[in-house]
């Protein structure tokens, strides 16, 4: 008599199963369409590294006055001369350290200008850079905007202290008039290694870890079967006994 006492009273009620089904079923649901949703990032994301890895090495084309997203890290070309006292420093760390983009306004020969990111110059040559003068060809990468600044920091027009490549904002603090690109050239190195500022330091790399992502999220969903089979199989004994 204990004995059967002690099996109703672990007998779960019809509510109560149908609720757990329903919340495995959701759990389920939710962690495959989590699962797909990566494997179509993956996807998206192959492309992405295989359309601009043929951008980059292609021939550059003749910069255009706008872009879009589409445009990103198409290799392009412009010649003009340099507004080299509209110049402005942007804070940057690359694999030659700590020290400061020198983004030039370019005014082009088509009649409108252009930010160029000269390249990279180290703290304490930060005013010692080479300044060409009259007509210079710029090759380089095509980069949008990067509006606002950088982690946890905003660019302050007012100080001078830029921490993003925000062309617009560039533009308006240095008094640009007339037409202006949207976007920005990252330059080639036009030089040697040893002279400034140094172009061509542009990094290309595409976190990649869907793939990773996909596996985790099916994985969970395999792990919520597994539990509400156990579930269901003591419940199964249960009854039974």
């Amino acid at each position: 008599m204990t004995s059967a006492k002690h099996g109703e009273r672990r007998r779960r009620s019809p509510a109560v199963t149908i609720g757990l089904t329903l919340i495995a079923l959701f759990f389920f649901a939710g962690f495959c369409a989590l699962g797909a949703w990566q494997v179509q990032r993956l996807g998206w994301k192959r492309d992405l590294i295989a359309r601009v890895d043929a951008r980059i090495h292609a021939l550059p084309i003749p910069a255009p006055r706008a872009a879009t997203r589409a445009d990103e890290y198409r290799r392009v070309r412009i010649s003009g001369h340099f507004l080299h006292d509209k110049a402005a420093l942007v804070q940057a760390v690359t694999v030659r350290g700590a020290g400061f983009w020198v983004l030039t306004p370019l005014a082009t020969d088509q009649g409108f200008t252009l930010i160029v990111n000269r390249g990279f110059v180290p703290p304490d040559r930060r005013r010692d850079y080479a300044r060409p003068q009259g007509e210079v060809h710029v090759a380089g990468l095509l980069r949008l905007s990067e509006p606002g600044g950088g982690f946890l920091r905003s660019n302050d027009p007012d100080g001078d202290r830029w921490y993003s490549r925000d062309v617009t904002a560039i533009a308006a603090a240095r008094g640009i008039k007339g037409p202006l690109a949207g976007y920005f050239i990252d330059a080639d190195a036009a030089c040697g290694p040893d002279s400034l500022p140094v172009g061509g330091l542009t990094v290309i790399k595409f976190p990649n870890n869907h793939l990773q992502y996909a596996i985790t999220w099916f994985v969970l969903a395999a792990m919520v079967v597994g539990a509400y089979m156990f579930v269901m199989r003591q419940e199964w004994k249960d009854r039974r006994g």
